[in-house]
């Protein structure tokens, strides 16, 4: 049976399938243009309305016995896996990923449900010291109503991972998913949870536009925001939040150095800095942006990048077997395409891609950029691999440091320990040594430093509980306590 055999044209979710108050968005195969279905799209006033009905039904969901819950989520993990086909050829044609890229989201979803169905039975609290007899504790509670903003470029993977642990902690949970992958980011984990037997409410999905996350983040029953996108947008959910006491936690861009050390596998390392550039069109938050290359080994490290960046197939990942998709849109497109052709106005030299067929760009190789060019010193979120030559460690620490962002870093070596020591040297929020910079686990502790976010918000048990719990101190005595008045 299909998942998505359910009736959620121009719909969105909040309990049941109704009619958006607002209009609604056309669901777009970027690859080819057509349209694959239209999604409801949220209004200020539907997103006021699903946070009241959230805050009604969270405390009984709160008191739902907690092995009830888990085993929602662990029936929420099967759906995920049974109906993984289903799921990943949304995937592929409405977010222009390639099948493999599709396959990890599917995989991911359904752990981070069985992750987060140990959430429940996890303590949650301690006994503290007490000089006067009584009982004295703290203990972890739901925060309430949660709201989860996600990105269209891994647009399971990145909404799951809020969703699966905030509900599993007793709270409800509103999804705005990015209109561009709705269905994929938004309608499947409808279809998942009301199946997997989520309450009526306590779970919602409303895509909509900047409104419409704008009115979620201000609403007086949200607590938590948890939202993945660009800095720019993060920094004005923030800002709301703040306003309004609301705690966000905040997964931004980044511009993340791939440092080549001299006594590197110029080889290997050039696979590692092609898939940590191209993966995905380079649409990842996490992507090799900038790659720090040593003098001695530049030239092989170029020269085998390029051979492997023009082998690269590009083209309908529904349709033909290729390792590069579509970019999202015209939008992005274009700004791939301005800060790659800036860059070689700059100077730069092209040595591979720079051209584009439709939403089709072919994957880039730049050599000989400096520390000021457009596309080494800005988030491309394109597939480009800007090479800067260095001379010294020193040098290569200090331009790894020299940016705004510090979300993933990547030091390639012979010696692991060395590489190690270069890293230790260089804030970020992850770090891989002898690997490339993508990589996400759902038992890992997520999260950026400086303007890619506020730490690891995400993954893991500590950080989960961290991120969707309020602390409580309790006390309780036997009589009242007599006091002087």
């Amino acid at each position: 049976m299909s998942l998505l055999d359910i009736d959620w044209e121009k719909k969105v979710f909040t309990g049941s399938w109704t009619a958006a108050e607002g209009a609604f968005s056309e669901v777009v195969e970027p690859a080819t243009g057509s349209t694959l279905g239209h999604v409801g799209t949220a209004t200020a006033a539907d997103v006021a309305a699903a946070c009241t009905k959230a805050a009604e039904v969270q405390r009984r969901w709160e008191k739902t016995p907690f092995e009830d819950r888990a085993a929602i989520l662990r029936r929420a993990g099967q759906l995920f896996e049974e109906h993984a086909s289903e799921i990943e050829t949304w995937i592929v044609r409405e977010a222009g990923s390639i099948r493999a890229k599709a396959s990890l989201e599917t995989h991911v979803a359904a752990q981070e449900c069985y992750e987060a169905s140990a959430l429940p039975s996890h303590s949650k609290g301690e006994v503290l010291p007490s000089a006067d007899g009584r009982l004295s504790f703290s203990r972890r509670i739901a925060a309430g109503v949660v709201g989860v903003i996600a990105p269209f470029n891994f647009p399971l993977i990145l909404s799951i991972r809020a969703v699966a642990p905030a509900l599993a902690l007793g709270n409800s949970v509103i999804l705005k998913p990015d209109t561009r992958t709705a269905v994929c980011g938004g309608v499947v984990l409808a279809a998942v949870f009301a199946a997997a037997g989520v309450p009526d409410g306590v779970f919602q999905m409303l895509p909509g536009g900047a409104d419409a996350g704008a009115a979620l983040v201000t609403d007086r029953h949200t607590r938590v925001i948890a939202f993945t996108g660009s800095t720019s947008a993060g920094r004005k959910v923030g800002q709301a939040a703040a306003a309004h006491l609301t705690r966000a936690h905040l997964e931004l861009g980044g511009n993340n150095a791939l440092i080549v050390l001299p006594d590197a596998d110029v080889t290997k390392a050039a696979s590692a800095g092609a898939w940590g550039a191209y993966l995905h069109q380079g649409q990842i938050c996490m992507a090799a942006g900038r790659h720090l290359v040593h003098e001695s080994v530049a030239d092989e490290y170029v020269a085998v990048i390029a051979e492997k960046a023009r082998a690269l197939p590009v083209g309908d990942p529904y349709t033909s077997e290729v390792a590069l998709g579509p970019i999202i849109d015209a939008v992005q497109r274009d700004s791939i395409h301005r800060l790659v052709t800036e860059s070689v106005s700059a100077g730069v030299t092209l040595v591979e891609g720079g051209t584009h067929d439709g939403l089709f760009y072919r994957p880039t190789v730049l050599d000989h950029v400096k520390r000021d060019t457009p596309a080494f010193c800005q988030e491309v979120f394109g597939p480009v691999a800007p090479v800067l030559r260095y001379s010294t460690i020193d040098e290569a620490v200090e331009i790894a440091r020299d940016t705004e962002y510090g979300l993933s870093l990547s030091v390639l070596g012979s010696d692991a320990m060395a590489a190690w020591e270069v890293a230790q040297q260089i804030p970020t929020g992850l770090v891989h040594i002898n690997d490339q910079t993508v990589g996400d686990h759902a038992h890992i502790p997520f999260g950026g430093m400086g303007s890619s976010g506020n730490g690891g918000r995400v993954g893991g048990a500590a950080a989960n509980l961290e991120a969707f719990t309020e602390l409580q101190w309790a006390t309780i005595q036997g009589p009242i306590q007599q006091y002087p008045f």
